[in-house]
């Protein structure tokens, strides 16, 4: 325990721990979605009904293997959810910050629960589209909330592994929705509509515990709530002495106050380290292909020889993968450290990516299948990819930009790394099945480039933020880095005055 730390002393109380689990089903919804969307475009009975082409091409004997699935329409059922959760993140920003954390979570829910019970009864494609845009609004508030609410309302020693939470709910829910499909497939001609309507239950959890969990501290204050917020916090820290905590906040948020545009604070020089580092671990994170797997790991698995049950099984092993794999997170990032976790993760992904390109280059062409040994491989080549991007890249996109911005840009701030997230992920929900026709297996060569970029990223400008208070965050990190130190001077901005103007959390 450092310095910073023993000044906010803590103890892990039930009460706090169920809060954590509560909320983390926000992302029990997200991953659950993420999981669905790809098993369900592979089902045949969902394509007879809604992309007839898609599924007559999918059916003809010498169909090219990497364009069977090259729809426009079937990348939008996928895509158009992202897009409208792009939009909502700032509309969950100013709701976040005038309401609270808590409210944005219900919310939430109640979207996602409505786009659930839309999609299972879609009888054509334009309710099956309105549904994902209910369900893409519920994710642009569950990602702007949830990992907010889980960093404010964390011990600094164990803010990472907490915040963690957000991501290990959402590779369950991934492996929940394989699960789903995988037990759906079968269930002719409504397995699909099944597929979909159990999204609705993350979301009925979500919204039960909206209502049990406590507004973060941070929050309270914020909205002039003062002696709420000191008493949530004596309840969420399980000791008394919290004097020292609660006056940071304190003057966190009269900092805070004093900002009437944070919008326009983040474009100021001395916002741009957090905003850069937000946006640009949001689009790497998209780049390094792992959304293109998921989504579309049955289909992926199609194209190198694999049947419909048997794709879906592949897919479910590769879900196991992403949850345990994040457990390693959950553990290791509080103790080894940000850094190394993407860097060796870099490594890894580059390698795999590379490997998979390469077997496809020379063993899959347009019309003939990998054989069962080759097609075994690349599935474990998807395992190693999969689980090195889990305790890196995907807890870590979103843990980073949750612990680095300041109070009063921090919902602002948060929102632009959520809308950078939902714009990127689609862009690659929309794109991949005909970059997978044009490029073929030169596509896995193009995310590999991506990911030796991100490298380098992390070695030259991501600075270490394990237990280092937010408070102290720009004295700590920022002033000592030696690119970010330059914008810590020049247009009065609080990031460059002492002492600093973000709450502990």
């Amino acid at each position: 325990m450092t310095a910073e730390t023993e000044d906010y002393p803590s103890k892990i109380t039930l009460y706090v721990v169920v809060c954590w689990i509560l909320a983390a089903f926000g992302g029990l919804m997200f991953g659950y979605d993420i999981g669905i969307s790809g098993g369900v475009t592979a089902m045949d009975d969902f394509l007879i009904k809604f992309f007839p082409k898609v599924h007559e091409r999918k059916m003809h004997a010498k169909e090219n293997n990497y364009c069977k699935y090259d729809d426009q329409n079937l990348q939008l059922f996928t895509s158009s959810l992202y897009l409208a959760a792009l939009v909502s993140s700032f509309t969950a920003s100013k709701v976040c910050t005038k309401f609270g954390r808590k409210p944005t979570i219900l919310l939430a829910s109640a979207f996602f629960l409505g786009g659930a019970a839309l999609s299972a009864a879609a009888q054509n494609l334009w309710m099956l589209i309105i549904a994902r845009i209910l369900l893409g609004i519920g994710v642009g508030f569950g990602n702007e909330a949830v990992p907010l609410f889980l960093s404010e309302i964390a011990p600094v020693q164990h803010r990472g592994a907490v915040n963690i939470l957000f991501q290990l709910f959402v590779t369950i829910g991934i492996f929940l929705a394989n699960l789903v499909n995988y037990g759906t497939l079968k269930m002719h001609p409504y397995g699909w509509r099944v597929s979909l309507g159990l999204a609705g239950v993350p979301a009925i959890m979500l919204c039960i515990g909206s209502l049990i969990i406590t507004e973060t501290p941070a929050s309270l204050v914020e909205r002039g709530k003062e002696l709420a917020g000191h008493k949530t916090l004596k309840k969420i820290r399980g000791v008394d002495e919290v004097d020292s905590e609660f006056d940071q906040i304190v003057r966190a948020s009269k900092i805070a106050q004093e900002v009437k545009h944070p919008f326009k604070k983040l474009m100021k020089r001395s916002s741009m380290p957090p905003l850069i580092i937000g946006i640009m671990l949001q689009v790497f994170q998209q780049f390094t292909g792992i959304n293109a797997i998921m989504f579309y790991a049955p289909v992926l698995f199609q194209t190198v020889g694999f049947k419909n049950d048997a794709s879906l099984l592949s897919s479910l092993i590769t879900g196991t993968v992403n949850v345990l794999s994040t457990l390693v997170s959950v553990y290791a990032v509080d103790k080894i450290g940000r850094r190394k976790l993407l860097l060796q993760a870099c490594i890894q992904m580059f390698i795999c990516q590379t490997a998979i390109g390469a077997i496809l280059l020379v063993h899959l062409h347009s019309t003939d299948s990998l054989t069962k040994m080759q097609a075994a491989f690349v599935v474990t080549l998807v395992c190693l990819f999969v689980m090195s991007f889990a305790w890196s890249w995907g807890p870590l996109g979103w843990l980073i930009p949750s612990e680095t911005f300041p109070l009063e840009t921090r919902t602002a701030g948060f929102a632009f790394a959520v809308s950078s997230n939902m714009l990127f992920t689609f862009i690659i929900a929309q794109a991949f099945l005909s970059m997978m026709c044009h490029l073929r297996a030169s596509i896995f060569f193009f995310f590999a480039a991506w990911i030796f970029a991100m490298g380098l990223f992390v070695l030259f400008l991501l600075p270490e933020t394990k237990n280092v208070p937010i408070d102290v965050m720009v004295d700590r990190v920022w002033k000592k880095h030696p690119v970010w130190k330059r914008f810590m001077v020049g247009d009065g901005g609080s990031l460059s005055s002492k002492p600093t103007n973000s709450e502990k959390i």
